[in-house]
């Protein structure tokens, strides 16, 4: 891919935002020098490494891969026998460790296999060597004292060695020898033990001075008795290094036979690194994984450029390819043309480099291997070159190279000279691109190449649009219309006098003329379209208003009926408990009195029940039979999609047409659709079904019951909601899904901060009726839907 298009489209600060994402040096590296494939296979698997990478974050965090760094030179070393410091062993086994880390992460779903399963198993973290270094090298600065026999030993003497300098010099301190001190204190000059005598006692205490003050008033001398204890001190602690530097030694090389695996350690990790900061940079923006066209078409849906702030961008859809290979955009100036042109070069360069794109789902690319970008100002001073000649000079160039497998982009074509000349050139340099089936897009001004796009074969145009009100671009694109310039409506709004713009309207032509008039006409019909279709769609919102609160009442009217035979069952129960104590009672009278027992009185008590549980029983029949006090429906609550009970055929059924003058309507049971009257539907009874502990409540027989949910969408929609508000939402959505024995469910959150997402993430992992989720695919939402799997 050529360098200038590269630099041209801004590539260069794409590889840079992603770089941002990585933990090593290594992968960042790489990513600065990001390559644009142009083979079908290795792009393929680079798009397969980030759509699994972004999986795995929606499931959990991947750890750091900042333990990773350039090893090569260290390894180099091993091979050549050299001996390794501590620090740089230390620094091996950190990598090392961290490399287990990744691993573990990578291996710790066993039913999970993707595209980076196999670099995840490949990783070996050699805990051998690890182990080694970690029970030798305490410290930068230490080694342990079991490294070896010898070095233990060595340190043994040195610790009783000093154990006899101290106790020598301390009973020079305390002895005659302390009148002579400038401090009684021990003190280090050269590595050796010395005492701070006062110069004019030099001669009092017999020694090796090794130092004196900056006022020469205490020389620093190390007494006669202590030297050879000194010189034992010394050769103990040369023959510690050189001990140190044998274990040190040895452990480089019980290390260098794994030199091939942690280099592969280290390609493996910074491969990883880089997939993670791909699939980390596609979240942070929003992109989804682009499909590769096998005819060369481009089809953005939603597309936003990466480098404007998402906040304030305007989405586009732009179709370049398939029935046509040239796209001729107009429009006002600043209206978005160029920035349109840039983005479909980036994103045709970020497709080919393993990266997602900022679009909607199924956004289509053209495989092609070359882009080509002439775009902005070229004007060079000191080639001694205009505008026009810089452009026309890479013009050329790029026609030298340009053929079927090329996507050409003209930002302006042939503008900065003779208007006239300028259109002529710009469509004889369109036609012979169109000969060679280059896919092109070229924004002008020119009304010629309007013309030319409508009575070419294989050439489309597409416009800019532009609010006159306002006097500002909306920076929406529409496909198969030309863009106007709106110079005149421009200067008109800004205040330049009706009669200017009257004499510049005279030297046009009467066929420019008509051709801005239709231009306008198609205007005023798409946004008189575009106001029909924002009226339906609130249309459609009120009536999914209206059908909410509807449900809403009719819950709260099932509710209070529930509530009331809730009510008359504990009654009952009383009324039955009373019977039960006045039988227990009768039966001890009996036994108790026999033949005198007192008969009157009993017989009151059980008439004064009996009259009870009559009572009960006439309430509870006017409840329970309540439902059947209407066996059929009025006109009015029939709609098509409700549910209602057949009696004839003894079976739920669905409504699916108004009833007519007779009062017949078409009801579907099954797979039977029936022509029923009026008279013959009532509503459908609710059913009770079995649920998880989790949920519901027990009736009588013990048993955790819920009334059965209709009509359960299997899609719930959270955007725009906070992460509070949009788990208390999916809480009562998933219950009911459940209970309406739906399989599976899809949640559609978006990506945006990622917030909303690690929301949903968080309640679906404790949720009792959740068997598995994941992160949607290709064609089901990408990142921005979750798709949840019941239990059974």
């Amino acid at each position: 891919m050529n360098k200038k298009a590269l630099s041209t489209l801004e590539f260069n600060k794409i590889c840079a935002k992603t770089a941002e994402f990585t933990d090593s040096t290594p992968a960042g590296d790489i990513c600065m020098r990001m390559k644009v494939r142009t083979d079908i296979t290795e792009i393929e698997e680079l798009l397969d490494k980030t759509s699994d990478a972004v999986n795995r974050l929606l499931k959990s965090e991947v750890p750091s891969f900042g333990g990773n760094f350039n090893i090569s030179p260290l390894i180099k070393q091993l091979e050549k026998g050299a001996r390794l410091s501590t620090g740089e062993l230390l620094r091996i086994a950190s990598f090392l460790e961290n490399v287990g880390r990744i691993r573990k992460f990578g291996l710790s779903d066993e039913e999970l296999t993707d595209s980076l399963t196999e670099e995840f198993d490949l990783l070996d973290p050699l805990p051998d060597p690890v182990s080694s270094i970690r029970k030798i090298i305490l410290a930068e600065d230490e080694i342990s004292d079991t490294a070896s026999s010898a070095l233990s030993d060595i340190r043994r003497q040195i610790k009783n060695t000093n154990n006899k300098l101290h106790t020598q010099l301390s009973s020079l301190l305390n002895g005659s020898v302390r009148a002579y001190l400038m401090d009684p204190v021990i003190t280090m000059r050269d590595d050796r033990y010395c005492l701070p005598v006062k110069a004019e006692n030099k001669s009092k205490v017999p020694g090796i001075v090794h130092d004196r003050s900056s006022t020469g008033s205490t020389l620093f001398i190390e007494p006669d008795s202590i030297v050879k204890l000194n010189n034992s001190l010394k050769e103990l602690s040369l023959e510690e290094q050189d001990e140190i530097s044998r274990i040190l030694a040895s452990l480089c090389e019980e290390l260098s036979p794994y030199s091939l695996q942690i280099l592969s350690n280290a390609r493996l990790m910074t491969s990883l690194d880089v997939t993670f900061a791909k699939a980390k940079y596609a979240l942070s923006i929003n992109a989804k994984r682009p499909v590769f066209s096998s005819d060369k078409t481009i089809e953005i849906r939603q597309g936003r450029h990466p480098l404007l702030d998402p906040a304030t961008a305007v989405p586009i859809d732009i179709t370049l390819g398939g029935d046509f290979s040239q796209l001729i955009i107009t429009g006002p100036n600043t209206g978005g043309k160029t920035v349109t042109l840039k983005t479909l070069g980036l994103f045709t360069l970020m497709g080919q480099a393993g990266l997602f794109i900022p679009a909607g789902d199924r956004s289509t690319l053209a495989l092609v291997k070359e882009v080509f970008a002439d775009i902005g100002d070229e004007q060079s001073i000191e080639q001694s070159l205009s505008t026009f000649s810089s452009h026309m000079k890479n013009i050329i160039s790029i026609l030298n190279k340009a053929d079927e497998n090329s996507l050409c982009l003209f930002d302006e074509l042939c503008a900065g000279t003779d208007p006239a000349e300028g259109a002529a050139l710009a469509i004889s340099i369109l036609t012979t691109l169109l000969a060679r089936k280059t896919l092109t897009a070229a924004t002008t001004h020119y009304s010629e190449l309007k013309l030319y796009a409508l009575s070419t074969d294989g050439v489309e145009n597409a416009g800019c649009e532009f609010d006159i009100e306002t006097l500002s671009p909306t920076y929406r694109i529409f496909m198969g219309i030309p863009g106007k310039s709106n110079a005149f409506a421009i200067a008109s709004r800004l205040g330049i006098s009706a009669s200017i713009i009257d004499m510049a309207k005279d030297r046009l032509s009467e066929e420019n003329i008509r051709f801005e008039d239709v231009l306008s006409d198609i205007e005023s019909a798409r946004a008189r379209l575009k106001d029909e279709e924002l009226s339906a769609s609130e249309s459609r919102k009120e009536a999914e208003n209206i059908m909410l609160s509807l449900k809403k009442r009719e819950d709260s009217i099932e509710a209070e009926r529930k509530r009331i035979i809730d009510k008359a069952n504990e009654e009952a129960r009383d009324i039955l408990q009373e019977a039960k104590d006045l039988a227990d009672e009768t039966i001890r009278n009996f036994n108790k009195y026999g033949s005198a027992a007192p008969i009157r009185e009993m017989e009151a008590a059980r008439q004064k029940v009996g009259k009870k549980i009559s009572d009960k029983n006439k309430a509870l029949s006017v409840i329970s039979s309540s439902p059947k006090t209407t066996p059929s429906l009025k006109p009015e609550d029939i709609k098509p999609g409700s549910r209602v009970y057949v009696n004839s055929l003894s079976a739920n059924g669905y409504v699916e047409s108004l009833p007519d003058k007779k009062g017949f309507l078409f009801v579907r049971c099954g797979i039977i659709r029936s022509k029923i009257n009026i008279k013959d539907l009532s509503p459908a009874p609710e059913e009770d079904i079995t649920i998880p502990s989790s949920l519901g409540k027990y009736n009588s027989g013990g048993k955790r019951t819920v009334t059965k949910l209709r009509n359960v969408s299997p899609e719930i929609n959270l955007l725009g909601k906070t992460g509070d508000d949009a788990v208390a939402e999916l809480d009562k959505y998933l219950d009911d899904a459940y209970l309406s024995h739906l399989p599976s469910v899809r949640i559609v959150h978006g990506k945006g901060t990622g917030a909303l997402r690690t929301a949903v993430v968080s309640y679906l992992k404790r949720s009792p009726v959740v068997a598995s989720f994941r992160a949607g695919e290709f064609g089901e939402g990408d990142a921005g839907v979750t798709i949840v799997t019941f239990k059974e």
